[in-house]
């Protein structure tokens, strides 16, 4: 069988590759292709990927296409992991959007905004190209905006088997096991919403409702949040446990003001990270160092992910001085590594599962439009995704869903016809900017600042 991986210069690749390894004997993966823009980033990703390999005595053969075209023929499964613009446009628009006074993130607020429409025109390109030469694959969408972008590919072509994944409801499900000191199989939660907009409505633990039992302590509540995030009580104001995401409505002006203390985003301290990463891999690859560059790929991931949420959530640092724990980030618990071979697995039949995964509606979520896409547990099988049943949004939370639904459908309207009306007509409804005022500023200087947004036009 061959996997196809567009984006697959991305720092994230040799994390997929290890898992694409591991699963090999399951699946029947006999190559993994990469294809990527940056043809070098793609062969320094693959190196350091049959570096992997080797060191885990798999079989599983890497090669970087030339072209999406051929990355994407005949593949079984093709995996959708682009960055366009790259981490450079990433930073422009955390900065933008602090200048605009919103919080700067690259899938929500005005970030949100500009990623999805960098995005959606390159995703739904390259939809149509596993239509064309990969006409039986599952596309399985890791590119962010992740709900966003899965809902294009899902109503703008001729029927392409898409799902979007993300590892934070999962990562979340992780550290409520945590909390409750239980091994995660012992642990299921009851979760809806969109991608980067979710609740756990209902845990249980061993079949038994505990929900109360956690809601109720705020010291367990504490340790679901990377940096205490949010506080207890608002928690428990409204009954639900949010994903991580959900910082960046329920708390805008601390983000904003950890941003504006620090001088500095979260996209701009990646830019640093993965310009010492690259540099310092493609001198250990060239020079045959491959343990040393494995090894300085597992100090980046752990630098990287250790401080996630750190400068937003308390003015911290990717780059303080504070001791990096030495872990092994291939075998972590979670990770999107973890998240798309559950799911390919499952549908390959060999091991049906319940996923949280990005799907379109179909009455999963009574309020939602059956043909938009939301994120909910489904049960993955052979060839088939089969949303739950979730019934209707919580009152706490009905109104800003739909109303991130009306902006997902306005951006993706944007996006496609290229009108700089739609897109301020967007951020209009979207509940993280809300005002039209800003919004004609705002498309403004993306389109500036993004060579990639100039098909924008009054």
């Amino acid at each position: 069988m061959k996997v196809a991986l567009i984006g697959g210069g991305g720092v994230r690749t040799p994390l997929v590759i290890f898992g694409m390894q591991e699963a090999a004997p399951a699946l029947g993966t006999e190559e993994l292709v990469l294809y990527d823009p940056d043809g070098g980033r793609a062969r320094i990703m693959a190196e350091l990927g049959r570096a992997l390999v080797q060191r885990e005595g798999g079989s599983l053969r890497i090669r970087v296409a030339d072209s999406p075209e051929d990355a994407i023929r005949g593949a079984s499964f093709v995996l959708n992991s682009i960055r366009v613009g790259g981490i450079a446009s990433r930073a422009v628009d955390e900065r933008t959007a602090i200048s605009a006074g919103y919080p700067g993130q690259e899938t929500t607020g005005p970030g949100g905004v500009a990623m999805a429409l960098r995005t959606v025109p390159a995703a739904l390109a390259y939809a149509q190209l596993v239509e064309r030469h990969a006409p039986d694959a599952w596309l399985i969408n890791f590119t962010n905006p992740a709900g966003l972008v899965t809902q294009a590919i899902a109503q703008n072509t001729r029927g392409a088997k898409v799902v979007g994944i993300c590892d934070t409801p999962d990562e979340l499900f992780h550290r409520i096991a945590l909390a409750l000191d239980a091994a995660p199989e012992r642990v299921r939660c009851d979760y809806l919403g969109l991608n980067h907009m979710g609740w756990v409505r209902r845990v249980y633990l061993d079949g038994a409702d505990v929900t109360d039992r956690l809601l109720d302590d705020p010291a367990k509540l504490v340790q679901l949040y990377p940096d205490g995030l949010f506080d207890p009580e608002m928690i428990r104001s409204l009954r639900l446990i949010p994903t991580e995401y959900l910082f960046f409505y329920y708390c805008r002006r601390r983000a904003l003001e950890n941003q504006r203390t620090v001088a500095t985003t979260r996209g701009e301290e990646v830019a640093r990270l993965n310009e010492q990463l690259l540099s310092k891999l493609a001198e250990e690859i060239a020079g045959g160092k491959l343990a040393a560059a494995l090894a300085t790929y597992t100090a980046y991931i752990n630098q990287r992910s250790n401080s996630y949420m750190k400068l937003e959530a308390s003015g911290g640092s990717a780059f303080s001085e504070q001791a990096q724990p030495d872990q092994d980030p291939f075998r972590a618990a979670t990770g999107y590594h973890r998240i798309a071979i559950s799911v390919m697995k499952a549908l390959s039949g060999s091991e049906p599962q319940r996923i949280i995964v990005n799907v379109v509606n179909r009455g999963a979520i009574a309020e939602v439009a059956a043909e938009d896409v939301v994120e909910v547990p489904c049960a993955v099988s052979r060839n088939l995704i089969t949303p739950e049943a979730c019934g209707s949004l919580p009152e706490a939370v009905r109104g800003l869903v739909l109303s991130a639904k009306a902006y997902e459908a306005a951006a993706i309207e944007a996006a496609k016809t290229g009108s700089a009306s739609a897109a301020r007509k967007a951020m209009l409804l979207y509940p993280a900017i809300g005002e039209w005022k800003p919004s004609v500023e705002l498309v403004g200087e993306m389109v500036r600042q993004n060579p990639s947004l100039a098909y924008l036009k009054e």
